[in-house]
């Protein structure tokens, strides 16, 4: 069973940007429930059958470490029945992304998502058996082992089977590896409820790719200045981007970089870019 990790040192900047405007206090996930197979690549969605009105991806194209551990049912759901979503604003994703992303969600170890870098990443889970599901990563917390996932009752539905092979150690033996997120669109900003020009703050959400670096260039500005991304996952630009129109610049984990130009923001909007990786 996963259990809240200690986070008083982000809790307590959190309640300082409380102060500057923040009103987002990101928090931990917790795992629970109760492994090794290679994975694969693709890129087509799986016509097979899973919970929850939809069907999942079974295929996708994997990047980066294998990450070998057991797969653990929950609790991830949109709802937060048990746990806070640590990707995620007091006020929970937004009916919107929870409609792009669908119920197929997963949750990672501390070691590997505790600074929010794999916030809104997609991972694709192989079990030992060989079942496969491609899922949105919304929340981090403490596990077992490192290479362990939490997964909401819909991904676990579609890849669980009883394995012989299991131990009380690693009773569901996986792997897993990140992986491009389906193509559903362009990327989504979603602004923090108390960003303002002189604090400017925002998730970025629906990337094909996990994002590896944000840059602002506020009206007048010439050069792009680096966001600081904090736990919880959102990029903040603690100067603000000013009263009028500002740049943005997103780097993608292979090198990728989109721009855009905005005309200014609305506090606690979710608002459609025309950027998205390819």
């Amino acid at each position: 069973m996963r259990e809240p990790s200690a986070r008083s040192f982000a809790i307590a900047v959190a309640f300082w940007m409380l102060g500057c405007g923040s009103s987002e206090v990101g928090a931990t996930s917790g795992t629970g429930g109760s492994g090794p197979g290679a994975t694969s690549t693709g890129g087509s969605t799986s016509t097979s059958t899973g919970t929850g009105g939809t069907m999942p991806t079974t295929t996708g194209d994997v990047f980066g470490p294998v990450h070998m551990g057991s797969y653990n049912n929950g609790p991830v759901d949109y709802t937060e029945t048990k746990y806070h979503n640590a990707c995620a604003p007091r006020e929970k994703y937004a009916p919107q992304i929870q409609q792009l992303y669908g119920p197929y969600l997963g949750g990672v170890d501390n070691s590997l998502g505790a600074d929010g870098s794999l916030c809104d990443a997609c991972a694709l889970v192989t079990t030992r058996l060989g079942k496969k599901v491609l899922v949105y990563l919304v929340t981090y917390g403490v596990s077992k082992a490192p290479g362990d996932l939490d997964l909401s009752p819909e991904a676990y539905d579609a890849i669980y089977e009883s394995d012989p092979m299991g131990t009380s150690n690693v009773p569901r033996p996986m792997s897993w590896q990140l992986a491009r997120c389906p193509a559903k669109g362009n990327i989504y900003l979603q602004f923090q409820t108390a960003a303002n020009p002189y604090w400017t703050s925002f998730w970025v959400r629906n990337s094909a790719l996990p994002i590896t670096s944000v840059e602002s260039k506020a009206s007048g500005e010439g050069s792009f200045s680096a966001l600081g991304r904090t736990p919880d996952g959102p990029f903040t630009d603690p100067n603000g981007v000013g009263m009028g129109a500002f740049d943005l610049r997103i780097t993608a984990s292979d090198g990728q970089t989109v721009t855009q130009s905005m005309p200014g923001f609305q506090a606690g909007t979710l608002v459609e870019s025309t950027m998205q990786f390819h």
